[in-house]
C-alpha cells in the first residue's frame, strides 16, 4: 500500500500540488504549506509562478526568513526574475520578515513593476516606521505614472501608529489633504479607519471625529478606533456616548471595545458605570479573555471596590503573573499594603515567578508599610532570582529604603545601577528631599544634568523644589523654579506651586507667598492655600490664616482640614473662644475630622496606632 501511495505521489501533476498548497495557505496552515512543498520537491516536481507567491506568503506569515531565502534561490534557479507576481511576493516576504534592505534590492532589480509592487515596498518602509522613505517612494511612484490606490495610503497611514512627533503629525495631515484631492477618502472603510487611527495616535480627536461622522459605512474597527481614541486622551464621557450610539446601530461588539470601555471606567472611577460595563462583558461572553479579566480587577480597585476585584481574581482558574500583579497592585495602591504582601507570599508558593513589575509593586507596599525587614527580604529574593539589574526594581528599592528611613541603603542601591535613567536619578533625589538633605539633592541634580547630560522633567523638578523647601533653601528654590520654565520650558504644575508656597512659608515670607498664590490659576490655588495656612500657624499670623481659611472654605467647602488648622492656631495663641468656635463650625457643617494614624515595625511585625483610640491594631 505504501509503495502504491509513493507511486501516486511521484505521478501527481503540478496543478494538484498547487491546489494543495493554495488550500493550506488560504486556511492559514502555513507550516503545512512548507511541508507540502518539501514533499513536492522530493517527488521531483518544480514549482511555477503560481506556487512561489503562495510559499513566500507562508514564509511572510511565519516570519521565516530562512525558508524565504531558500525559495528565493529556487526562484532565481528557475528563472522567475522577470515575473512581476513572484518578485512582488519576494518584496512582501522580506518586508514581513523585517529585512527591508533585502526587499529594496529585489524591488530595484525588478524589470517590470505593478502598482501592487510599489505598494509592497511602500508598506515595507511604513511598517518599519521609515516614513520619510515611504513618502519619497510614493512621490517617485506618482511621477512614473503609477497612481496610488487606497491600499497605498492605508499602508502609509498605518505607519504612523507608533509615531507621535509634531513632524509626523504634519505629514499625516498632508496625506489627508492628498486623499481629499483624489476623492478616495471614503472609497474604502479601511482607508477611513486608518486615517482616524492616525489622528487618534496624535490625539487629534476633533479631526478623527470629522472623518468618522462623514463615513457612510462604519465597521466595528471604526467604532473601536474612535472609542479608544477618546479614552486615550482622557475623554471617557465621549467614549461612552459613542458606545451608546454604537449599540443603537446594532454593531457587533468584540473584546477590543470592552478593553477600551474598561480603561474608560478606570479613568472615571465610578462603580455603577463599571458594574454596567462588567454586565455587558458577561452578557457577550468575553469575561474569560485574560486581558479583560486583569483590567476588570484594576477597574474595580480604581472604583474603590476591592471585594469585587478579589472576587474576579479568585474566579480566575489559571492565574497568570499579570493576574497576580493586578490584584497585588490593587491592594497596594488602595492603601492596603498588608493584604498586598500577604497575596505576594501566597503567589511565591505557586509555580508563578514574579517579574519586575510585581516586585516593584510589592516594594511599594513595603514602603507604605514602613517594613524594612520585609523590604530586605524582597531584595534578597531579587538577588536570588537574578532580577537586580532591572531598573524598575532598582528604583523601587531606592524608594523603599528611603521611606523606611535607611537613606544609606538607598544610596548603595543607587550606586549599583550602571546605566541610570531619569527615573533612577529622580528616585534618589526625592529620597534626599524627604529626608531634609537639600544640599545632597541639589548636588545630585547638578551631577545628573551636567555630568550625565540627562534632561530633567517636571517630576524631578518637583523633588528638587521639595528638597529646597524641606531644607529652607529659598534662593535655590526660587532659582530652580525659574530655570525650570526658562531653560526647559516646563510649565509649573500644582505640585511645583505648592512646593514654592511651602518653601516661602517655612521661612516666614508670607506676603511673598500670598502674592504668588494670588497669581496662580484657581485650580492651583485650591492646593496652594493648604501649605500657606500651615505656614501661618507656624509663624502665628492670625490675620493671614483667617484669610486662607475663608478662601479654602470657598474652594473646598467639604474639607475640615482648614478649620482644624485654624482651631489649632487659635489654641496655640490662647484664643480659646475662637478655637471653640472653629470646632463648632466643623460639627455644624457636618464635617468629619479624619483620625491621624502611624505605623511602627516591632520585631518584624507592623502595628498601626490611631489617635483618639488607645488600642493598637496588629497588622
Amino acid at each position: 500500500m505504501s509503495l502504491l501511495s509513493s507511486s501516486l505521489a511521484i505521478r501527481r501533476p503540478l496543478y494538484l500540488w498547487n491546489l494543495m498548497i493554495r488550500d493550506s495557505t488560504n486556511h492559514g496552515f502555513f507550516t503545512q504549506t512548507l511541508n507540502i512543498y518539501s514533499s513536492m520537491a522530493h517527488s521531483g516536481v518544480h514549482g511555477n509562478n503560481f506556487t512561489y507567491p503562495l510559499l513566500l506568503k507562508a514564509c511572510a506569515n511565519l516570519a521565516s526568513i530562512q525558508h524565504g531565502i531558500v525559495f528565493h534561490g529556487h526562484v532565481l534557479k528557475l528563472g522567475f526574475q522577470e515575473d512581476t507576481f513572484v518578485q512582488t511576493a519576494l518584496v512582501d516576504m522580506y518586508s514581513k520578515c523585517f529585512h527591508v534592505a533585502s526587499a529594496r534590492l529585489v524591488f530595484d532589480e525588478m524589470p517590470k513593476r505593478s502598482v501592487i509592487s510599489w505598494n509592497a515596498m511602500v508598506s515595507a518602509y511604513a511598517c518599519g516606521s521609515s516614513m520619510d522613505q515611504a513618502l519619497s517612494l510614493l512621490k517617485e511612484m506618482w511621477v512614473l505614472g503609477f497612481e496610488p490606490t487606497a491600499s497605498t495610503f492605508v499602508s502609509i497611514l498605518s505607519g504612523y501608529s507608533n509615531l507621535d512627533s509634531f513632524k509626523f503629525h504634519l505629514q499625516g495631515k498632508s496625506i489627508h489633504c492628498c486623499l481629499i484631492k483624489l476623492g478616495i477618502v471614503y472609497t474604502e472603510v479601511s482607508l477611513a479607519n486608518s486615517l482616524m487611527g492616525m489622528y487618534a495616535q496624535f490625539c487629534i480627536m476633533d479631526e478623527a471625529r470629522k472623518v468618522f461622522d462623514l463615513m457612510d459605512e462604519k465597521s466595528i474597527i471604526s467604532w473601536t478606533t474612535m472609542i479608544g481614541g477618546y479614552v486615550k486622551i482622557g475623554h471617557a464621557v465621549e467614549a461612552f456616548g459613542l458606545f451608546n450610539q454604537m449599540q443603537r446601530q446594532i454593531v457587533g461588539i468584540d473584546f477590543v471595545v470592552f478593553l477600551n470601555l474598561i480603561s474608560g471606567c478606570i479613568q472615571v472611577g465610578e462603580f455603577l458605570l463599571a458594574s454596567s460595563v462588567h454586565s455587558l462583558v458577561l452578557k457577550c461572553g468575553c469575561e474569560e479573555v485574560d486581558s479583560i479579566e486583569n483590567l476588570l480587577i484594576t477597574m474595580y480597585t480604581k472604583c474603590g471596590n476591592l471585594t469585587f476585584a478579589r472576587r474576579i481574581f479568585d474566579l480566575i482558574i489559571v492565574k497568570t503573573i499579570l493576574s497576580w500583579t493586578s490584584m497585588i497592585a490593587g491592594y497596594a495602591h488602595s492603601g492596603h499594603p498588608v493584604e498586598a504582601l500577604d497575596l505576594f507570599r501566597r503567589m511565591v508558593k505557586t509555580d508563578i515567578r514574579p517579574n519586575g513589575a510585581t516586585l516593584a509593586t510589592v516594594l511599594s507596599a513595603c514602603a507604605d508599610l514602613g517594613s524594612l525587614s520585609m523590604g530586605q527580604e524582597i531584595e534578597e529574593y531579587v538577588f536570588l532570582n537574578g532580577l537586580e539589574s532591572e531598573q524598575q526594581v532598582q528604583t523601587s528599592l531606592i524608594h523603599m529604603y528611603s521611606k523606611c528611613g535607611s537613606i544609606k541603603k538607598a544610596r548603595e542601591v543607587f550606586e549599583r545601577v550602571r546605566d541610570k535613567d531619569l527615573t533612577v536619578w529622580t528616585s534618589m533625589i526625592n529620597s534626599y528631599a524627604i529626608h531634609g538633605m537639600g544640599n545632597d539633592a541639589i548636588n545630585l541634580f547638578h551631577k545628573m544634568t551636567t555630568e550625565d547630560g540627562i534632561i530633567p522633567d517636571a517630576i524631578v523638578y518637583t523633588s528638587v523644589l521639595l528638597a529646597c523647601s524641606h531644607s529652607g533653601l529659598v534662593d535655590d528654590g526660587l532659582k530652580y523654579f525659574k530655570r525650570m520654565q526658562n531653560d526647559f520650558g516646563i510649565a509649573p504644575t500644582v505640585e511645583h506651586c505648592t512646593c514654592l508656597i511651602d518653601l516661602l512659608g517655612r521661612v516666614g515670607q508670607l506676603d511673598l507667598a500670598l502674592d504668588a498664590i494670588q497669581g496662580m490659576p484657581l485650580a492651583v490655588q485650591a492646593q496652594a492655600w493648604v501649605p500657606f495656612l500651615s505656614a501661618c500657624r507656624l509663624h502665628g499670623n492670625v490675620e493671614l490664616a483667617e484669610l486662607a481659611t475663608v478662601k479654602l472654605s470657598e474652594i473646598s467647602p467639604g474639607s475640615s482640614g482648614s478649620y482644624v488648622l485654624m482651631a489649632n492656631l487659635y489654641t496655640s495663641l490662647g484664643k480659646w473662644k475662637e478655637a471653640h468656635m472653629m470646632r463648632s463650625m466643623i460639627d455644624g457643617k457636618g464635617l468629619v475630622k479624619e483620625c491621624g494614624w502611624s505605623q511602627v515595625e516591632v520585631s518584624g511585625s507592623s502595628h498601626a496606632i490611631t489617635t483618639g483610640n488607645r488600642s493598637q491594631a496588629g497588622l
